[in-house]
C-alpha cells in the first residue's frame, strides 16, 4: 500500500472506527458528548531522520513548539496549511532517550494548524513528502459503551465473611469466583448443568508454585483504579523517585508526580476513578490480576500474593477519565510509559470493532486485516513495537513485553484489533462451563479464551441481591460510589483479559523465582502451547436469554456451539500447565556484565541472579582493581569506575555458587557507562 493509498484509506476508516472498553454491556448514547472521530485541526506526522535534525536544532534555540522545519518542501506546507506548532509526541526521558531514538519514536511529532485546509486535505500533501514517513490522525479514544456493574452488597459481603469455607486462601469472597477455583458445582441444580469442574484459570495448583512476585509490573491501560481500595492499596506499583500529587519531574521521566501511573486522559499524576461516568472497569480489572491475596478480606487474585509474599504490581495507566475523550498520542505515550518505567504485561481491556462485526448492530466494521491495521494507526503500531522490543530485560526473567487484548463483544467471528495482530495475545471470554460467553467474538485472530462471565446465559441464577445471572459473571473490586462493598460483578472479553494478564505474570513470577530467562515471544508460545482444549464442550445450542439492563431478561435464544469449534484459539489458559511448561525451559539468568563511565557508578541487586538469592551473601573479586572497585551498600553492590578499561570479575554467594563477568569502563559515557 503506498502513503497516497494509506492515507485515503485512513480518512475513511477513521470515520468509522472508535476504540473501546470492551465489556459487555448495553449501548446508552446520550450519557456521553459527542466527539468527532478525529482531532480537525492537528496531524501526527512521522518525519525523516533529517527533517528531525532540523527540527530539534530549531527547538534547541527556543522554548516549547516550532513553527517551521528547516526543510524547504515541508516548510512550503506548514506556510500553506497556516501551521501553528510543531511539537515533539513523546516527552523526553532522560533514562531512556537513546532507546527512544534507536526505536525512532522521537521523530514522531504533532503538527497542529489553523489554516482553511481540512485535516484531511493536509494529510494528503504531507503524504506527498519524501520527508515524511508516516501520517496519522490523532483519533478521540473513548469508551463506546457504559459499563454498568451489578454491585456485591454490604450484607452479602458480611454473609461470606461468617460463612467461609475455603482454606485455600483466607478471601472471603474466593467461593464465588468460580474463574480461580472451579469445582464443578456452581452451577449445578439437578439436570440444569452448567458449571464443569475446573473450567477455571487453572490457578489452585499453581498457587502451590507462585502466587506472584513484586519485581512483576503489569500496567493497566483502562479507567483510573481505586488506588485506595483496601484489597488493593497494596498491590499499587510505587514509583519510588516521584511524590505522589507533586508538580515536579523528579526523576525526570517527562511526567510529573507519576506516583503510581499517569493519568493520560486529563495530563496529571493524579489518578481519578470517581467521576459521574466512570464506571469502575480499570478497578475491576486490577483486582482480576493482583488484588492482595490472604488477607482475610475481599475477594483473592490470579498473582495476588499469599499474605506473607507481595504479589505483582499494577502499574496505573490511565487513559479513560469519566466522560472525557483521550486520544491517539494518549493511547501511544501510556504504552510507552509502561515499557520504560519496569512493565512487562501491557493489560489492555479495549480495541476496536472486529472486522467482522455485524454492521446493523455496530455501524461500520473495523480493521479486516493486520495489514489494514498496521496502516491505519501507525502511531499505535510503533508504540506497541517499542513495547513488545523493550519492555523487560536481557538481565531479568523475560525481555520485552506481551501486550494483551480483549477479543471484543460483537459476537462477531474476528477477533478486533490491535488483539488480533500476530505479536499480541486475544483473549475470548467463557462461561463456568467452558461454553463460549454469548457475545465474545472468535475466530481469526483469537489467540486463546479464559473465563468472562455471562450474565444472559446465569438467567435463572439470581444472587441475595436479586441480580440475574449475577453470580455468572466476573466477581473483582469496585469504586464504593459503585458499590457500597467495595466489590461487584461484571462480564466481557474485557474480564477473560486481565485474567489471562494475571497468568501471564504469574508465569514470569515464576521465572522471576526460578532464574530462568526468556524472550518475550517465547513466553508468550508457551501459554499458548499449554492452555485446555474444550472443543469437547462445544455441541447442541447454548440457550439464553439476553439481559437488558433495568428491564431483566427477555425471550430465550439460542447459538449453535459447532460454530466455535476449533476458533476459540488454543484453548482455555492454564496457569498450572503454564508454571510447569516453564520450569523446564529457558536459560538461567546470569549476573550481568557491568559498563559504567570513568567517575560514574553501577547499582546491581545481586540476588535476583540466584536461586534464593534474598538469604544469601555476596562476595565481588575484580582482576583489576585500577580500573573499577565494588563496595556493598545493603543489599544492592555498587560498582565504580575509576579509568578506562576492561577486566574481569567474579561474584560468589554463600551457598558456594559462583559466576564470572565482566566490567568495562568508559571515558566518554553517561552514568550507566553507554556512549
Amino acid at each position: 500500500m503506498t502513503m497516497k493509498q494509506r492515507i485515503l484509506y485512513l480518512v475513511l476508516l477513521f470515520a468509522l472506527a472508535t476504540l473501546y472498553s470492551c465489556s459487555k454491556s448495553e449501548v446508552i448514547p446520550n450519557e456521553q458528548p459527542d466527539v468527532q472521530p478525529y482531532a480537525q485541526n492537528e496531524l501526527l506526522v512521522k518525519f525523516t531522520p533529517d527533517v528531525v535534525a532540523m527540527l530539534e536544532k530549531a527547538q534547541a534555540t527556543r522554548s516549547g513548539a516550532v513553527t517551521r522545519s528547516g526543510s524547504l518542501s515541508v516548510d512550503q506546507v506548514l506556510e500553506i496549511i497556516g501551521t501553528a506548532q510543531v511539537e515533539r509526541i513523546f516527552p523526553v526521558d532522560s533514562g531512556r532517550e537513546e532507546l527512544t531514538r534507536q526505536s525512532g519514536l522521537h521523530r514522531w511529532y504533532r503538527v497542529s494548524f489553523e489554516g482553511e485546509y481540512s485535516v484531511e486535505e493536509v494529510a494528503k500533501r504531507f503524504a506527498a513528502l519524501g520527508e515524511v514517513q508516516s501520517v496519522d490522525f490523532n483519533r478521540n479514544v473513548k469508551r463506546a459503551y457504559n459499563h454498568k456493574a451489578i454491585p456485591l452488597s454490604k450484607s452479602e459481603l458480611e454473609r461470606a465473611e461468617s460463612q467461609r469455607t475455603r482454606s485455600t486462601m483466607s478471601d472471603p469472597l474466593l467461593n464465588k469466583q468460580w474463574y480461580l477455583v472451579n469445582d464443578g458445582t456452581m452451577f449445578t441444580e439437578g439436570e440444569v448443568i452448567k458449571s464443569v469442574k475446573d473450567a477455571d484459570v487453572q490457578c489452585e495448583t499453581a498457587w502451590n508454585m507462585t502466587t506472584g512476585n513484586e519485581s512483576v509490573i503489569v500496567a493497566v491501560l483502562d479507567e483510573g483504579i481505586f488506588i485506595e481500595h483496601p484489597d488493593l492499596q497494596g498491590a499499587i506499583w510505587q514509583n519510588e523517585d516521584e511524590i505522589y500529587r507533586s508538580e515536579n519531574d523528579n526523576d525526570n521521566n517527562g511526567y510529573a508526580g507519576d506516583a503510581h501511573g499517569y493519568n493520560f486522559a486529563k495530563k496529571t499524576g493524579v489518578i481519578t476513578w470517581d467521576n459521574i461516568y466512570d464506571s469502575g472497569h480499570g478497578s475491576h480489572v486490577a483486582g482480576v490480576i493482583a488484588a492482595e491475596n490472604n488477607n482475610g478480606i475481599g475477594i483473592s487474585s490470579v498473582a495476588g500474593g499469599n499474605g506473607s509474599r507481595a504479589g505483582v504490581k499494577i502499574m496505573v495507566c490511565q487513559i479513560f477519565s469519566g466522560s472525557m475523550a483521550t486520544d491517539a498520542i494518549g493511547v501511544a505515550r501510556a504504552i510507552k510509559y509502561a515499557a520504560d518505567n519496569g512493565a512487562v504485561v501491557l493489560q489492555c481491556s479495549w480495541g476496536y470493532v472486529s472486522g467482522a462485526a455485524n454492521s446493523f448492530d455496530w455501524g461500520a466494521p473495523g480493521f479486516a486485516s493486520q495489514e489494514e491495521w498496521e496502516a491505519g494507526t501507525p502511531l499505535e503500531k510503533d508504540a506497541l513495537d517499542y513495547f513488545t522490543h523493550n519492555a523487560g530485560s536481557p538481565n531479568g526473567p523475560i525481555e520485552g513485553g506481551i501486550a494483551v487484548f480483549a477479543a471484543g463483544n460483537e459476537n462477531a467471528a474476528m477477533a478486533g484489533y490491535p488483539g488480533a495482530c500476530d505479536e499480541y495475545i486475544s483473549v475470548a471470554a467463557t462461561a463456568a462451563d467452558f461454553t463460549p460467553a454469548v457475545y465474545t467474538n472468535y475466530g481469526p485472530g483469537t489467540s486463546i479464551s479464559a473465563p468472562g462471565g455471562d450474565q444472559d446465559y446465569y438467567y435463572e441464577y439470581v444472587d441475595e441481591d436479586g441480580g440475574y445471572g449475577a453470580e455468572g459473571c466476573i466477581l473483582s473490586a469496585l469504586p464504593y460510589h459503585i458499590s457500597e462493598s467495595g466489590y461487584g460483578y461484571m462480564e466481557g472479553t474485557s474480564m477473560a483479559c486481565p485474567n489471562v494478564s494475571g497468568v501471564v505474570a504469574l508465569g514470569i513470577s515464576y521465572a522471576a523465582d526460578m532464574r530462568r530467562h526468556f524472550k518475550a515471544e517465547e513466553l508468550r508460545e508457551l501459554l499458548l502451547q499449554t492452555a485446555t482444549p474444550f472443543d469437547k464442550y462445544l455441541s447442541g445450542k447454548k440457550v439464553y436469554r439476553r439481559y437488558v439492563i433495568d428491564i431483566g431478561p427477555q425471550q430465550p435464544m439460542s447459538i449453535n456451539m459447532s460454530d466455535y469449534r476449533g476458533k476459540m484459539g488454543s484453548g482455555q489458559v492454564n496457569a498450572t500447565a503454564f508454571l510447569n511448561a516453564i520450569a523446564g525451559a529457558g536459560t538461567q539468568m546470569l549476573f550481568p556484565n557491568i559498563y559504567v563511565a570513568v567517575n560514574g557508578s553501577q547499582q546491581v541487586a545481586p540476588s535476583i541472579y540466584f536461586v534464593g538469592g534474598e538469604s544469601l551473601s555476596y562476595d565481588v573479586t575484580i582482576s583489576d582493581q585500577s580500573i573499577a572497585t565494588c563496595e556493598k551498600q545493603g543489599s544492592k553492590l555498587i560498582f565504580k569506575g575509576l579509568k578506562q578499561g576492561a577486566t574481569k570479575a567474579t561474584i560468589k554467594a554463600s551457598n558456594g555458587q559462583t559466576q564470572e563477568f565482566n566490567i568495562t569502563v568508559r571515558s566518554s559515557a553517561n552514568g550507566n557507562g553507554w556512549l
